[in-house]
């Protein structure tokens, strides 16, 4: 017993590691998701081969994916270190690897970003309290130069033509595996690994920078689509929906819609975990959707974020959508066909309302754990109750913004603040509802709402709120109880 705990706990410590890890990469990324769908567009509709060919509009794509992108990731890893500073040095360092190579620097973006905001938090630690009064602003913007100015040298000599040579063997193993038609044994992996909440490190830490390079080349990217395509996770909620019983099959309806059009996956993930067997479903769809992507020569011209077949529309170039919608729909019928199997011969017949709502506390468990700065801390944490409102309850007329916030601030909080604004409307009350990053929450917030596992990390973020606790964000009992009491 005691070697099988510690087994466990080995396992999970790594799991934590490995998603800590990917968030710090997406994070990276994922703010800037704007920018790479502008340069998606501007890709897709004026290149010699796009919907509205313009040699003059498309000299904009090749500064974008070159100067633009890789500095925007740059500054955002160093400010997720050092904060605006961080940023900023993040940015210098970041031009270091973009002269120093001839491909898009993303992955050198990645690397030199937090490393510059990184080395500027030690110098900055290292001289607090010991700047003379009247000397703090000329040490801070000098040590800022100096040592950025270094670090950009440094990035220039030796991490450019090192990520350079990086990026030309990850490129060539993906070219691999498409010319030896391999491709798709890749989802055997993502997979699996999406469901453990390493989608967005896959997707954006991992995928889109080698796509992206490969798009700028020959203008889309199979890569693309590899971890975003919603066929498989709309299969098993199409199976539940059909073949499912209890809460899960009535709440599916609802899910198809926020993870088909809506792009949020992790909407579908509770309800693997709620029959784990159902794995071997989405690997099915994954494997048969990107052999069907690979046969028929699809790609997307940028990331389709959030994974939405509205951003697949709008990422797909001309004269791709026949092989774009050929690989969702046999993804979503083969994972669909498979997962109705799987349910109906499973001996678990009885799902209930229990189920759902202990599969979706096991997946908020494991989305924070990846969240926390200390696996041990976070074991902790989740294991303690959490009170449903912090003392500092605010009336009627003290209230004039909620803030419903999540890890990201664009999938849960998003829905969760629809839904909340929506009944807010319903009862006649007038507040303004918006959503944000739990770790960028607006000052002037009177109310916050999080999932349990965030708040406590929300009320670090802004403690002069009243913060609430939920433990569903689509239908969670407290929302009805906060419209009453605003009422």
């Amino acid at each position: 017993m005691a070697t099988t705990a510690t087994t466990q706990t080995s396992s999970g410590g790594v799991r934590v590691k490995v998603q800590q890890f990917g968030r710090m990469l997406s994070g990276m990324v994922m703010p800037n998701i704007g920018a790479f769908i502008a340069w998606g567009l501007i890709t897709a509709l004026f290149i010699p081969t796009g919907w509205l060919p313009n040699k003059d509009l498309a000299m904009l794509v090749d500064p974008m994916i070159k100067f633009l992108l890789p500095l925007l990731i740059g500054y955002t890893g160093g400010q997720m270190i050092n904060g605006k500073r961080g940023g900023v040095i993040g940015a210098i360092a970041t031009m270091g690897v973009i002269v120093g190579a001839d491909i898009p620097m993303f992955l050198g973006a990645m690397i030199v970003g937090p490393l510059a905001g990184w080395v500027l938090r030690l110098f900055d630690r290292a001289v607090e309290g010991k700047i003379k009064a009247g000397f703090e602003m000329l040490v801070n913007n000098f040590s800022l130069g100096i040592i950025g100015g270094i670090l950009t040298l440094g990035a220039y000599k030796g991490i450019g033509p090192l990520v350079q040579g990086l990026t030309n063997i990850l490129s060539n193993g993906v070219e691999f595996l498409v010319n030896h038609n391999l491709l798709p044994l890749v989802n055997i992996i993502i997979e699996p690994a999406k469901v453990l909440f390493l989608n967005n490190a896959i997707n954006h830490g991992i995928l889109s920078p080698i796509a992206a390079e490969e798009s700028a080349r020959i203008g889309k990217s199979i890569l693309f689509m590899l971890e975003s395509n919603p066929g498989p996770g709309l299969g098993i909620l199409l199976a539940y929906w059909l073949v499912g019983k209890g809460s899960a099959k009535s709440s599916a309806p609802g899910a198809v819609i926020i993870h088909f059009l809506g792009g949020i996956h992790e909407i579908y993930f509770p309800y693997i975990l709620m029959n784990p067997r159902l794995i071997l479903a989405v690997i099915g769809g994954g494997v048969s959707g990107t052999f069907t992507f690979q046969l028929l020569g699809a790609g997307l011209t940028s990331s389709p974020s959030p994974g939405s077949i509205f951003a697949y529309l709008a990422m797909t170039p001309k004269g791709g959508y026949g092989p774009m919608f050929a690989g969702v729909i046999v993804a979503t019928v083969v994972s669909f066909l498979l997962a109705a199997l799987l349910l109906k011969t499973s001996s678990k017949n009885n799902e209930d309302d229990v189920d759902l709502e202990e599969a979706s506390a096991k997946m908020r468990e494991m989305k924070a754990a990846g969240t926390a700065a200390n696996p041990s801390a976070a074991a902790t944490t989740a294991n303690v109750i959490t009170p449903n409102v912090t003392a500092n309850v605010r009336n009627k007329a003290d209230v004039n913004k909620i803030v419903f916030a999540c890890d990201a601030g664009m999938g849960s909080s998003a829905m969760g603040a629809s839904v909340l604004r929506k009944k807010l409307q319903n009862a006649g009350v007038n507040i303004t509802v918006v959503n944000s990053a739990v770790s960028e929450i607006p000052a002037d917030a009177d109310i916050v709402v999080t999932q349990k596992t965030l708040t406590d990390r929300a009320i670090a973020s802004n403690p002069n709120a009243e913060h609430i606790s939920i433990d569903n964000f689509l239908k969670s009992p407290k929302y009805d109880e906060l419209v009453e009491r605003l009422k």
